[in-house]
C-alpha cells in the first residue's frame, strides 16, 4: 500500500519513513478514511509537525495521489489544468452532463471540492421515498429553517436512486413556487446542507443539485439556473454565495520557489557516474498563504455572521496549503484578543504583533459599540496592529449605506479600508491587499 509515498513525501522536504505508511494503514484499519479528501487530512496529521512543510505536502499529495506536478513559477490552476488526471475528470464529467458550460475556473474548483471531500459523519440512512411520500411539494413556506439558521451538523443521509428523475423534478418545481426564503437542513425546501433532494452541501444520493460547488458526486443532475438558486455577489455572506467567496480569496496566495537538494537523483545520477556524486537541485513551489483572522464575536448582532465566516475560513485550509491565526475579541480591541470563541483564552496585543509582518488581516466586525468603548486604549491598540501589518480589510456585514451613520464606524473607516462582508466585497479586498504587495517590490 503506498510503498513510494515516504519518498515521494521526502523529495519534497516533507520527513516520512515506513512508519508513516503504518500509522496511515491503521487508520484506514480504523474505518477513518473513506475518500481521497479523507486520506489528505489524517497523512497531514501524521507527517506535517512544522509550519514550513505545509505547502510542500499539499504538492506532495498533488503529485502522488493526482498526478499533478507543480513546476516552477506555476499556479496550482495552471498545473491542475494540463494534468491528465483533469482532463479526464473534465471528459467524464461533460460525457454525464452535456449541457453544462461553466468556466473553466468553476470546473476546477469542482473538481478541488471532490478531491478534497470528507466523508460524513453519517450514522443512519433514510429512504428518499418514504420522505416523498410524507412530503407536501405545496408546503407554503413560513420561512422557518432559512438560510440565516444556525448551521447544522449532518448526521444522515438520503437516498432517492430508487424515484424516478422526473418525478423528483416535478417535486421540485411546484416546491421551488412555493419557496420564498433560503433554507438550511432540512429534507423539504431547495436548500443547503440537508437531506432534501434538491439543493447542495447536504446528503441527498440521487437527488439534484442545484446552485454550490459538488458534494459527494450524489446528484443524478445539475441545475445551475440562477431562477431556482441565485448567487448574489452583493449580498451578506451566506451559504449560498460561499463558494464564491472562497473563489475571491484564493487571491490572497503568494507564490515562491526555492531549490532544495534532490537526495534521490543525487544518488542514482552518481551510481550511474560510477560513484561521482553531484548534487541535483529540485525546485520546490510553494503557495504561501499567512492569514490572521479578527472576528468580533461579542454582539448578539454579530452572531448571524460568525458560522458562515468560520465555514468560509474553514473550506480554506483544507483547501490551500496556509498558517491561519484566528482570534477573537468584543465590539472593540483594547489590550488583549482572544485566542478561542468563548474569550476565555487572551493573547496580547504585543504577543499578536510578533507574527511576521506579512501576514494578511481579516477583520470581521460592524465597528459599531457605543463611543465611550472606542477609548484613547483601544485606539492605540488598533494602531499598533495597523503600524505591524500593511495589509489588513475590515469586512462588515452591516449594509455600507449606514457605515457613516455610526460614529465609532465612521472613525474605523478611517483608520482601515473597510468592505462590505459579501463576495464581492471581499474580492475588492484582495485586490487592494495584492496591489500594496506588488507596491513593496
Amino acid at each position: 500500500m503506498f510503498p513510494s509515498l515516504p519518498s515521494i513525501l521526502r523529495s519534497y522536504g516533507v520527513p516520512a519513513d515506513v512508519r508513516t505508511l503504518l500509522l496511515l494503514r491503521r487508520a484506514m484499519d480504523k474505518g477513518l478514511i473513506k475518500t481521497l479528501g479523507d486520506i489528505y487530512l489524517v497523512l497531514k496529521s501524521i507527517v506535517v509537525k512544522d509550519a514550513s512543510h505545509r505547502g510542500p505536502f499539499t504538492m506532495a499529495y498533488y503529485d502522488y495521489f493526482l498526478q499533478i506536478e507543480i513546476q516552477t513559477g506555476e499556479t496550482l490552476d495552471e498545473a491542475i489544468t494540463r494534468s491528465i488526471t483533469f482532463q479526464k475528470w473534465k471528459e467524464k464529467l461533460l460525457q454525464d452532463h452535456p449541457e453544462r458550460s461553466d468556466e473553466l475556473s468553476s470546473l476546477i474548483n469542482q473538481f478541488l471540492d471532490e478531491v478534497h471531500l470528507t466523508s460524513y459523519d453519517i450514522k443512519q440512512i433514510v429512504d428518499g421515498k418514504e420522505i416523498l411520500e410524507k412530503d407536501d411539494p405545496d408546503q407554503l413556506d413560513e420561512g422557518e429553517g432559512n438560510a440565516d439558521a444556525t448551521r447544522r451538523s449532518l448526521d444522515k443521509a438520503a437516498d432517492y436512486t430508487g424515484v424516478d428523475l422526473e418525478e423528483i423534478l416535478r417535486r421540485m418545481e411546484r416546491v421551488r413556487q412555493q419557496q420564498s426564503y433560503r433554507h438550511s437542513g432540512g429534507s423539504h425546501w431547495l436548500g443547503t446542507g440537508g437531506i432534501s433532494p434538491y439543493g447542495h452541501s447536504g446528503a441527498a444520493k440521487g437527488g439534484i443539485r442545484v446552485g454550490g460547488s459538488g458534494g459527494g458526486k450524489m446528484a443524478r443532475k445539475v441545475f445551475d439556473n440562477p431562477r431556482y438558486f441565485p448567487v448574489d455577489l452583493d449580498s451578506k455572506l451566506k451559504d449560498d454565495n460561499i463558494d464564491a467567496a472562497l473563489a475571491s480569496l484564493k487571491g490572497v496566495i503568494e507564490d515562491s520557489t526555492e531549490a532544495k537538494l534532490d537526495v534521490d537523483k543525487t544518488i542514482k545520477d552518481g551510481l550511474k557516474r560510477g560513484g561521482l556524486y553531484l548534487p541535483e537541485m529540485k525546485n520546490i513551489y510553494t503557495e504561501k498563504m499567512q492569514i490572521i483572522l479578527l472576528i468580533d464575536n461579542g454582539g448578539y448582532s454579530m452572531d448571524g455572521h460568525i458560522g458562515v465566516v468560520t465555514e468560509l475560513f474553514k473550506k480554506m485550509k483544507t483547501r490551500f496549503a496556509h498558517d491561519l491565526k484566528v482570534y477573537y475579541f468584543h465590539n472593540t480591541i483594547y489590550n488583549v484578543v482572544y485566542s478561542d470563541p468563548r474569550r476565555s483564552k487572551p493573547v496580547t496585543v504585543k504577543k499578536l504583533t510578533d507574527h511576521d509582518k506579512n501576514y494578511k488581516v481579516f477583520i470581521i466586525g460592524d465597528a459599531a459599540m457605543a463611543p465611550y468603548e472606542l477609548n484613547r486604549n483601544s485606539i492605540n491598540h488598533w494602531t499598533l496592529i495597523k503600524d505591524k501589518f500593511r495589509k489588513i480589510a475590515w469586512l462588515n456585514p452591516d449594509s455600507e449605506k449606514y457605515w457613516t451613520h455610526t460614529q465609532t464606524t465612521a472613525f474605523l473607516m478611517q483608520m482601515f479600508d473597510m468592505y462590505p462582508l459579501s463576495p464581492k466585497g471581499i474580492e475588492q479586498a484582495v485586490r487592494n491587499m495584492n496591489r500594496k504587495t506588488n507596491e513593496m517590490y
